[in-house]
């Protein structure tokens, strides 16, 4: 029998699709190994967000080869959509596959033959049911692609056009999640404020909401969201809800407007502020963390103090901090006023010194109440205790053991903040 071994790097949506590939070789017979020496096909999905993502992904299965000099090796994913002819050069690269063709997986391993589908020729969204999902919370694609072309992002190259699921494809992925056990879905995609854009240009996720409302689902989240898509409506309609958890993420990347609009951000820092706040003040405890680019083309120690100013005013629980990348064939490679690296990383530990701050008082703040949690299918390894995550997206650890409390969901009483490990200790109700 073919075993392989799959890794995967990046964002929740490769994490998805890596979920998809490994149904897919096992329907096929194939046997998933745990150890990368014992595997006959290694499949690496690949993450290019930033030149050090590219790096990785060529060092890891470098690294695969080297282990096991017989093994075959496939890179798929963004790296491979972006840099096929480079990748196709590797001699530890045996087949290459792009974002839509990775679905293709066994005909791959069969045919030994790369193929990469010119991206911007892809106009509908490639729907992949998954009928068997081992974590406790299901991961649900709802759209790929973007449409904004910001200046330092490759994200459209690699992924192409916003592409929108459909809401029947959508709703018979959450059936199958609630009939096999799934208490709650994460929405994920590239750019999920943009849902159903490229169906109708009036539509929103609103609607799309709507639809998951109805099913049985017992919680839903959703993934990363342009400040510009959360508006009044949207948040009513959440404050509203008893399966919506409050856990936001929002694309910032900066909150100095010259920044942004450097970046082709179409909000303010102001504007960014404002939902915070707005947000803080309709749900009681909502997670918010963010995503800041330090050392973007031209900005100045001024600037960056500006965003570090605001940043810290601002009610968030963290932020998610990221040097600039240049990335080739995007207008902020050749923006003049390149920052040294050593400037960008010292900016980028400020602003992770100020992340584990807000991190660490938002946690602080959990102490005392009660909260609804999602005790995971396994018990934590080194305790044997139950863990779960809450509704506003913190871990916890639970002072039992029965794991007929798996997979189920519980009210807790959040007693105690662990100072070695920083999980909330807490108790049944």
């Amino acid at each position: 029998m073919t075993k392989f071994f799959l890794k995967t790097h990046g964002c929740k949506s490769n994490q998805l699709e890596s979920v998809i590939i490994r149904e897919k070789l096992i329907e096929a017979g194939l046997q998933e190994c745990e150890y990368v020496e014992d595997a006959d096909v290694f499949i690496l999905n690949s993450c290019s967000v930033t030149e050090n993502a590219d790096n990785e992904s060529i060092r890891t299965i470098r690294n695969a080869k080297k282990k096991n000099n017989d093994i075959l090796t496939i890179l798929t994913g963004c790296s491979a959509q972006l840099n096929f002819e480079k990748l196709s050069m590797l001699s530890c690269v045996d087949i290459v596959l792009g974002n839509d063709d990775k679905f293709n997986i066994v005909e791959a391993i069969n045919s030994k033959l790369s193929h990469v589908t010119d991206i911007f020729n892809i106009h509908e969204f490639n729907n992949q049911i998954i009928h068997k999902y081992s974590k406790t919370r299901g991961y649900l694609k709802i759209q790929d692609g973007c449409d904004n072309y910001c200046s330092y992002c490759t994200i459209p190259l690699a992924r192409g056009r916003s592409r929108s699921n459909s809401i029947d494809n959508i709703i018979e992925q959450v059936k199958i999640y609630t009939d096999i056990g799934i208490k709650e879905v994460v929405l994920t995609g590239i750019h999920i404020g943009q849902w159903g854009k490229d169906f109708v240009p009036e539509s929103s996720l609103y609607s799309l909401l709507e639809e998951i409302e109805k099913t049985g689902i017992e919680r839903y989240r959703l993934g990363s969201l342009n400040t510009l898509e959360v508006d009044e409506n949207l948040l009513d309609f959440l404050s509203k809800s008893s399966k919506f958890c409050p856990h936001f993420h929002l694309s910032l990347q900066s909150l100095n407007d010259k920044i942004l609009a450097d970046m082709n951000r179409k909000y303010t820092a102001k504007s960014c502020l404002d939902l915070i706040e707005k947000i803080n003040n309709t749900f009681n405890l909502p997670f918010m963390g963010c995503d800041v680019i330090t050392g973007f083309p031209g900005e100045t120690d001024e600037d960056f103090q500006i965003t570090f100013d605001n940043l810290k005013k601002a009610g968030l629980s963290n932020i998610h901090v990221f040097p600039y990348s240049v990335r080739k064939n995007t207008k902020a490679a050749v923006m003049c006023n390149q920052v040294p690296e050593s400037v960008k990383h010292v900016r980028a530990n400020i602003l992770h010194k100020l992340a584990k701050e807000k991190f660490i008082n938002f946690v602080k703040n959990n102490v005392g109440t009660v909260q609804s949690v999602l005790i995971e299918k396994k018990p934590d390894k080194t305790t044997g205790k139950l863990k779960g995550v809450t509704k506003n997206y913190l871990n916890v650890l639970l002072d039992i053991s029965d794991r007929n409390f798996c997979n189920t969901i519980q009210n807790v009483n959040i007693i105690n903040l662990n100072r070695d490990t920083g999980i909330l200790e807490a108790v049944l109700l």
